[in-house]
């Protein structure tokens, strides 16, 4: 499923996921540092959203109370309870 976001407060400007059963299989990033996003993006790829979620919820950036790895966080919580089943 493809899920987008749009972050707050960060320098990164948009999030295109594509989850598959609460799996991470790709995220394109669009601003932000380029090297540091390209990263983490490889680096998530492939992980449980629960695992990222405890990995970077809380990060924050210089005196910013969020970061964009804390904004990745928020947008995987968001998809998460958009898809519960109720």
């Amino acid at each position: 499923m493809i899920f987008e976001y749009t972050p707050k407060g960060v320098c990164s400007q948009h999030y295109t996921f594509d989850i598959e059963d609460d799996i991470i299989q790709s995220v394109v990033i669009i601003g932000g540092c380029p090297g540091n996003l390209k990263g983490i993006s490889k680096l998530i790829t492939g992980m449980n959203i629960n695992d990222v979620i405890a990995r970077l919820e809380g990060t924050t950036c210089g005196p910013k109370d969020t970061s964009c790895p804390d904004q990745i966080s928020r947008a995987l919580k968001r998809y998460r309870d958009q898809s519960v089943s109720y």
